[in-house]
C-alpha cells in the first residue's frame, strides 16, 4: 500500500489540533460552540487551497464520532452519493465532506437536498470559489458559510514542527536538523498552503542522506530544491517576501516604473509567479481601475502568456505589463465605492427591494405588486427614466464619487453627474 502524503496523515482528529481558523474552531467560537453542543449544521467552507478546509471536516468528525465520508462534486457520481446516503441511513447521521462543492449538478444537488434537510447527511462543503457567487441558492440556503483566513507563517511553522515531532503519523522517527532559514523558507514560499509546506518538508527528510551520526539536515539549498522555489531574502523576521510585494505594489501607485521593475525582478528571482500574477491583477483594478479599464484586459493577457511561456520568457509579458500599470493613470474610485457600499450593508443599513423592481416573471407575482411600476429605461429618451432603485432607506445615498485623472473616467462622471442632475429635478 502506498504511502500517504505527510500532509494527509497529519490532518487534525480534533478541534483542538486546527492551527490558525481561531475565529471559527478557536474557544467559543461558531464550530467549537456548534461541536460541543452536539447541534452540528451542514456548513460551506471556503478559502485558498491548503488552509484547513479538509482538516476542519476531519476535526468535526473525529470530535463528534459521526462517520466521515469525503466525496468531489466533479469526480464522484450519484451513485457514490447513494452509498453515503445508504449508511447514514443505517448509521443515524454522516458527515459528508464534499470537495469542490461549486461544481454540483443538479441531479446530485437533488439528490442531497432532502437528506440535507432531515439531518441525515451534514454536508460540508469546501471551495475556494466565493460561495455567494458560485454556489446554488438552494444550496446556501440550507448551510451556514464560513469564510477560512489565509495561514500565517507562524502558523505552517508551528504545524511544520508538530510533523517533525509526531512519531505516528509524522516524521518523528528521523532525526533532523533543520536550518532556521530552511524552516522560513518552506513556510514563507508556500504562500500560507500548508498542504504544500508539509509536502515539501517530508521530501526534503526522506530524499537527504543522514550524516555519519544519523541525522538528516535540512539546508535552504534542500528546501528551494524540494519546494521548486527560491528564498527571496534571508532576513531574520522571514517578513522580506510581503515587504517586497508591498514595496512593489506602492511603487505601481506611485508611478515609479523603476522601482516597480526593480521589486518585481526580485520576486521573478525567485521564482513567485503566482504572487506577481495575483497583485498585478489587484492593482490593475484597485490602483488604476477607471482611470484606464484596458488596463486589467491587458494585465490578465501578459500573466495567461507568462503563464503559458514560462521562465525566463515570463519576464517579457509581465513587465509590459507593470510598466504600463505604472504609467496608466490612477483611480481608486471604484474600490471606494463598493467599500462603502459593503460598510452599508455589514452594518445592517440595507432594506427592502422596491416592489417594482422585484421579479415578476412567475405565476401570482401581480397579485402581489411585484414589478407593476417598473418602467423599462430602453422605452425613454436616452435609455433613462427616473425611478428608485435603492431601498427607501437609502434612496438617496451616493457611494461613487468619480476621479477626473483620465478622459475616461471624465466622460462616465459627466453622465453620472447629468443623471443626478436630472433626479435631483424630479424630486
Amino acid at each position: 500500500m502506498a504511502i500517504q502524503p505527510l500532509a494527509y496523515r497529519m490532518r487534525p482528529k480534533a478541534l483542538d489540533e486546527i492551527v490558525g481558523q481561531t475565529h471559527l474552531v478557536g474557544k467559543d467560537k461558531i464550530i467549537y460552540r456548534m461541536v460541543k453542543a452536539k447541534q452540528l449544521s451542514s456548513m460551506i467552507l471556503y478559502g485558498p487551497p491548503g488552509i484547513g478546509k479538509t482538516s476542519i471536516a476531519s476535526a468535526i468528525a473525529g470530535s463528534t464520532k459521526y462517520a466521515f465520508r469525503t466525496l468531489n462534486a466533479v469526480t464522484n457520481n450519484k451513485k457514490d452519493m447513494e452509498v453515503v446516503a445508504a449508511e447514514a441511513k443505517m448509521s443515524g447521521t454522516v458527515i459528508l465532506l464534499l470537495d469542490e462543492v461549486h461544481r454540483l449538478d443538479k441531479a446530485k444537488q437533488d439528490f442531497l437536498l432532502p437528506l440535507l434537510e432531515s439531518g441525515a447527511i451534514i454536508l460540508i462543503g469546501a471551495t475556494t470559489s466565493n460561495p455567494y457567487i458560485a454556489i446554488n441558492p438552494a444550496i446556501r440556503s440550507r448551510t451556514q458559510i464560513f469564510e477560512l483566513k489565509p495561514l500565517t507563517v507562524e502558523d505552517i511553522m508551528i504545524t511544520m514542527d508538530r510533523a517533525l515531532s509526531d512519531k505516528e503519523r509524522g516524521l518523528g522517527n528521523y532525526q533532523v536538523e533543520i536550518d532556521e532559514v530552511a524552516k522560513k523558507h518552506f513556510a514563507t514560499a508556500s504562500n500560507g498552503d500548508v498542504r504544500s509546506a508539509l509536502n515539501a518538508l517530508e521530501l526534503a527528510v526522506i530524499s537527504s542522506e543522514p550524516n555519519s551520526d544519523g541525522v538528516i539536515r535540512i539546508t535552504l539549498d534542500v528546501a528551494e530544491e524540494c519546494l521548486q522555489k527560491k528564498s527571496l531574502a534571508h532576513d531574520k523576521d522571514g517578513d522580506a517576501h510581503y515587504d517586497v510585494l508591498s514595496a512593489f505594489q506602492k511603487s505601481v501607485r506611485g508611478s515609479d516604473v523603476n522601482a516597480a521593475l526593480h521589486y518585481m525582478g526580485r520576486l521573478i528571482e525567485a521564482g513567485d509567479l503566482v504572487s506577481i500574477s495575483r497583485r498585478m491583477l489587484v492593482m490593475a483594478y484597485e490602483d488604476i481601475g477607471l482611470a484606464n479599464p484596458q488596463a486589467g484586459a491587458h494585465t490578465l493577457a501578459a500573466i495567461q502568456t507568462a503563464e503559458k511561456v514560462g521562465f525566463p520568457e515570463a519576464r517579457i509579458p509581465l513587465a509590459n505589463a507593470v510598466i504600463e500599470l505604472c504609467l496608466s493613470p490612477k483611480s481608486n474610485s471604484a474600490i471606494m465605492a463598493i467599500d462603502e457600499a459593503l460598510a452599508d450593508i455589514r452594518q445592517g443599513n440595507s432594506g427592502e427591494v422596491p416592489d417594482h423592481l422585484r421579479d415578476g416573471h412567475y405565476s401570482g407575482a401581480q397579485k402581489l405588486g411585484r414589478a407593476i411600476d417598473y418602467k423599462y429605461p430602453h422605452n425613454y429618451d436616452n435609455a433613462w427614466v427616473d425611478q428608485q432603485y435603492l431601498p427607501d432607506r437609502l434612496k438617496n445615498k451616493l457611494y461613487y464619487e468619480p476621479k477626473f485623472t483620465s478622459k475616461f473616467e471624465q466622460t462616465i462622471a459627466g453622465v453620472y453627474q447629468k443623471i443626478n442632475e436630472n433626479k435631483a429635478k424630479k424630486e
